[in-house]
């Protein structure tokens, strides 16, 4: 189990904090708080005790064996975080000053360092603290930048914490020590296109984006830096990855090439549609008695289009979902496409269809068919970096 220790300064987003140290739990971390003074004047320090069943320890305190604690959770910890992190304190820690348990254990700490300013606008930036957080980021510490919006002051602007959401993937990117993709670069697609057949309907299917994003993710944590070609969806962004809108097949058809050449990973995760209206309608169609006749024609395989005409030596993966036959259908697409890859799934199998977490895969290469058993989306994407790196490898032997 690793252990992140959270740091919490006296500012009103102190109370933010009690949702995080939770999530964090959530994670299977071993988790420990420390507070300033003029924190524990916002927010109990029971609280914390509370959440993570450990007590919040000050500067002189001791284990029951006498071990000093702001050295020992220093060794301890595999991430330290200051969430909120004031001005106050960050030019303490830029500058050397340790005249509590928070700093003092910070000081000590040579793990992965994060820092989260959540102060007001002027404060924030007032070149004094834009010096000190560049100091910070000369340190090797990394700072989180705060959100605009309105403050509790009553100001607009910048100065709030940074969503929670991104402080976890932030915690989580400094705990992870593969990376197997390090330099590489990787394009993924994901989500439903949409084939437009007047100004207000489409066609279109089930497919959420999740896959594609939990790869995008997996494959930014392991050292890519990633490109996410995505279809309209309703997912938060992931920071940190480059992000390409696009609508129907043709879209993603012309954007993907644009992106082939700077890529040595692509990920075709997304759910394209085989077919679009032959003409799309100017106007809405309107009711009429009897069967409208729609007129379809095929969208083009880009998979296949990418696959078969790689400038160099490319990884390229493709996804394929069944219902039935599965393995002899993946097979014959993976013939087919002459991917590297292809992972399958069958949308009959609990677990494994589409909006949800968990997906049960199967992997085809050209020497092998793995069964994974059914997991996380983000832990399929981890499995498919490691592959991804793997073929890399031996592309230059």
């Amino acid at each position: 189990m690793k252990t992140v220790i959270v740091g919490i300064t006296g500012g009103i987003a102190a109370y933010k904090s009690a949702q995080l140290v939770s999530d964090l739990m959530k994670k299977d971390l071993d988790v420990y708080v420390l507070m300033t003074e003029h924190a524990k004047e916002f927010i109990a320090p029971l609280t914390f005790a509370s959440l993570t069943h450990h007590p919040v320890y000050g500067l002189f305190d001791t284990d029951q064996h006498g071990k000093i604690m702001h050295i020992e959770l220093a060794k301890k910890a595999d991430a330290f975080l200051i969430a909120p992190a004031t001005a106050n304190v960050i030019a303490k820690i830029v500058h050397g000053i340790a005249d509590d348990m928070l700093t003092t254990t910070f000081l000590a700490a040579t793990c992965p360092k994060l820092i989260a300013p959540a102060m007001n606008t002027h404060m924030y930036e007032n070149p004094v603290t834009q010096n000190n957080l560049a100091l910070c980021k000369q340190l090797g510490y990394r700072v989180i930048d705060s959100s605009t919006g309105l403050l509790a002051c009553g100001d607009v602007g910048v100065g709030k914490l940074a969503e929670l959401s991104d402080l976890m993937e932030e915690v989580e990117q400094a705990l992870w020590s593969d990376h197997c993709l390090q330099g590489k670069r990787l394009v993924v697609t994901a989500g439903a296109t949409q084939e437009a057949l007047d100004p207000v309907r489409y066609l279109t299917n089930h497919s959420t984006g999740k896959m594609g994003f939990a790869i995008a993710k997996m494959a930014k944590r392991c050292g890519a830096e990633v490109t996410l070609i995505a279809a309209p969806n309703h997912l938060p962004p992931i920071k940190g990855v480059n992000y390409v809108p696009v609508v129907s097949a043709l879209d993603m058809l012309e954007v993907v090439r644009t992106y082939q050449n700077q890529a040595d990973i692509i990920v075709k995760a997304a759910a394209v549609a085989d077919y679009r209206p032959k003409e799309v309608a100017q106007e809405k169609i309107k009711k009429e008695t009897g069967t409208p006749e729609i007129t379809l024609e095929r969208n083009p395989d880009i998979l296949k289009e990418i696959s078969l005409n790689r400038p160099f030596p490319q990884v390229i993966c493709g996804f394929a979902m069944e219902t039935e036959h599965v393995m002899e259908h993946a097979k014959e697409k993976f013939e087919k496409k002459q991917v590297d890859f292809l992972v399958v799934n069958n949308l009959r199998e609990e677990g494994a269809g589409f909006g949800v977490d968990s997906n049960r895969v199967s992997i085809l290469s050209k020497d092998k068919v793995e069964d994974l058993k059914l997991m996380s989306k983000e832990e399929v994407g981890y499995e498919l970096c490691k592959r991804f790196a793997k073929r890399l490898e031996e592309f230059s032997c």
